[in-house]
């Protein structure tokens, strides 16, 4: 059995390993795959999602071993390597503790331990399903996405302390919005054709309102170091509800990625704002109905043709056939069996009427002696 002391410096280089991996975050490719692991994990803690990160960058659901198969009815694959994160101890207080760290706090963190977790691609079993995967199947329409940027501009508009409005594209020279700290409002070319690219926009705008207005602590950050992290957070926002923005520049980062105080300091706020905006986000897309399954016109059974029945049978088996995701395949799958009990019960009722109408005709009795052996 390990002792405390080399528990405590396996402990302390897995922080440094972390580290080391967010030191060397100084181009675009690595710090989107960061931000991924951010846009996937942005409810845990800066120094957990630096811990995931570093353990595993492809890593996108990840919980205990009980946990996986109580809620999730998931087994861990043998041989899985488990990826540590950090679980803060707390204690409870005595009177003398209190008045010793000067605190009328009760309860207080004394220390962490570093608990076992495996990512959803370690293990199997049922489909894991989010809201995730609603909101970017619904955002494949634009109209969607026009309506949740609506939507987002309105409940800016409703904010106190902000304002949002819009001005023609010839005027803003080449930009696509702009923050006004001064007057702390955010300006969106209200033509841009590209309605992802308008979501994010306005994402990217509210970003630099929260962190580098004129009462923000970051508003004398270096200009690069604001576009930065303003970009930051509004791709990890698309990157939550699976709008596509790989084909935007996020810029480099090596300007304040040199120096370790600077670089955690920085993600820290992207995180913070980030955490924010993902929250308003799934408030909206479920104020808008995204996270829920969009119901197909050819999925309500009842009203179908048996002609369109069958061909939605045969259509429905072509995608099942052709399906690469496990999700994906499952739904079509679970819409097939709908299509064939439909078809099922309807033949039973025809049987049923044809029996009735024609009494004379009466089925051949069952003769187990006289069944065909295979």
């Amino acid at each position: 059995m390990p002792s405390k002391a080399d528990v405590k410096a396996w402990k302390a280089q897995l922080v440094a390993q972390a580290e080391q991996q967010i030191l060397k975050l100084t181009d675009s490719d690595q710090f989107k795959k960061y931000l991924n692991t951010l846009a996937k994990f942005h409810r845990y803690s800066a120094r957990n999602i630096d811990l995931i990160y570093t353990q595993n960058p492809q890593a996108t659901q990840v919980a205990g071993f009980k946990q996986w198969q109580k809620a999730f009815n998931r087994t861990v694959n043998r041989g899985a390597k488990a990826i540590r994160i950090a679980a803060p101890i707390i204690k409870k207080l005595t009177p003398a503790e209190q008045k010793h760290l000067d605190t009328t706090d009760e309860r207080a963190i004394v220390g962490y331990r570093y608990l076992p977790v495996f990512d959803v691609a370690q293990t199997s079993g049922e489909p894991v399903l989010s809201a995730k995967d609603f909101v970017k199947e619904n955002l494949a329409d634009h109209q969607n996405v026009t309506s949740l940027y609506n939507v987002f501009k309105d409940y800016l508009n409703q904010q106190i302390d902000l304002k949002v409005s819009e001005v023609p594209l010839a005027t803003l020279n080449g930009a696509k919005g702009y923050f006004q700290p001064s007057t702390n409002e955010i300006v969106i070319g209200g033509d841009e054709s590209d309605n992802a690219l308008k979501l994010k926009t306005l994402y990217h705008e509210y970003a630099h309102s929260q962190l580098h207005g004129l009462k923000s602590a970051f508003k004398d950050r270096p200009r690069a170091y604001q576009e930065t992290q303003a970009e930051a957070v509004a791709y990890v926002a698309m990157q939550n509800i699976g709008v596509d923005t790989s084909n935007y520049s996020l810029g480099y980062v090596a300007t304040w990625a040199k120096d370790k105080a600077v670089i955690h300091s920085a993600l820290s706020e992207i995180q913070q704002v980030s955490n924010k905006m993902i929250e308003l986000s799934d408030g909206l897309t479920k104020q808008l109905g995204l996270q829920e399954a969009q119901k197909e016109p050819e999925h309500d059974l009842k009203k179908l043709a048996a002609q369109s029945l069958n061909k939605s049978y045969q259509g429905l088996q072509k995608q099942v056939q052709q399906a690469t995701n496990p999700q994906q395949k499952l739904g079509l799958k679970n819409k097939l069996n709908d299509v064939h009990h439909e078809i099922s019960n309807r033949t039973q009722k025809q049987l049923k009427a044809f029996s009735e109408q024609n009494p004379a005709i009466k089925q051949p009795e069952y003769n187990a002696a006289k069944t065909l052996k295979r």
